[in-house]
């Protein structure tokens, strides 16, 4: 009896966040031959990017286009994802353990009454039950765990699953209108920019990170410079973004943003 799995993308800057990629390998490790991939991808002004999200190995793409999903909002997004749900009749979603899939996922979890692992850093089948690890006590021990039934909800942490590649067949397109909820509690009225470069440092494959060491925000010239002739993204200790040293978006650690970089300097 084949089943369907649902990820749900990001993108950003008119392109498929990596994560995403990695999400789609995941669906596929956590598949079988028969079984569907669908995708649902979520934003304002996705005509431009169609043809760049066709062809990512989906059987299907449901499209929700909508000025109110422009920037992200929790009852926003939660909506339209309940909408691609309902027309996908998923068994398993699968999204990234980012900013937004870490507040979206438990969200689809409860409305749909699914049981969740999140931030899982491999995916194996064993004795035709497929494995999900994850990380415990601030990544000290790790905890592998399985679904005993359907449906379920997984988020993988970036950089720790291989991304698929472009499969270069077409996806069959579904468009859906938005029903757009009576009221929000929330309204996003402007969204200020503060990112640490050029790369996420969520997502980078090098990471440059300084500490109190640097005593000043001076010290974190050198740093960002060398981050950028590496290709890589800047990260701070607690200690120096609480010395005002650097902004909080440049936060490494357990109550910053978790990475997983192929070259850490430090």
């Amino acid at each position: 009896m084949s089943r369907t799995i649902l990820v749900v993308a990001e993108h950003r800057g008119g392109a498929l966040r990596q994560v995403t990629y990695e999400s789609l390998h995941a669906a596929t490790s956590s598949s079988t031959e028969n079984d569907q991939l669908h995708v649902a991808v979520i934003g304002h002004q996705l005509d431009s990017l169609t043809d760049s999200f066709s062809s990512i190995g989906a059987e299907k793409m449901y499209l929700i286009d909508h000025p109110d999903l422009q920037q992200y909002n929790p009852e926003a997004y939660l909506t339209a994802v309940m909408q691609v749900i309902d027309a996908s009749n998923p068994d398993g979603i699968i999204l990234g353990h980012t900013a937004i899939g870490r507040d979206l996922a438990p969200m689809i979890s409860a409305k749909i009454d699914a049981g969740q692992i999140s931030d899982v850093t491999n995916i194996e089948n064993i004795d035709e039950q497929v494995v999900y690890t994850r990380p415990i006590y601030a990544g000290k021990a790790f905890e592998k765990k399985v679904f005993q039934s359907t449906p379920w909800v997984v988020t993988i942490r970036p950089n720790n699953i291989a991304g698929a590649d472009s499969s270069g067949e077409k996806a069959e397109m579904e468009h859906i209108e938005y029903a757009k909820p009576a009221s929000l509690r929330t309204v996003i009225k402007d969204v200020v920019q503060n990112t640490s470069g050029k790369v996420d440092l969520s997502e980078a494959k090098i990471v440059v990170s300084g500490g109190r060491g640097v005593k000043s925000a001076d010290g974190f010239k050198p740093l960002q410079e060398l981050a950028d002739v590496l290709g890589g993204a800047v990260g701070a200790s607690r200690g120096a973004c609480d010395a005002d040293y650097c902004d909080y978006s440049l936060q490494i650690g357990q109550t910053g943003k978790v990475v997983t970089p192929e070259i850490y300097i430090a």
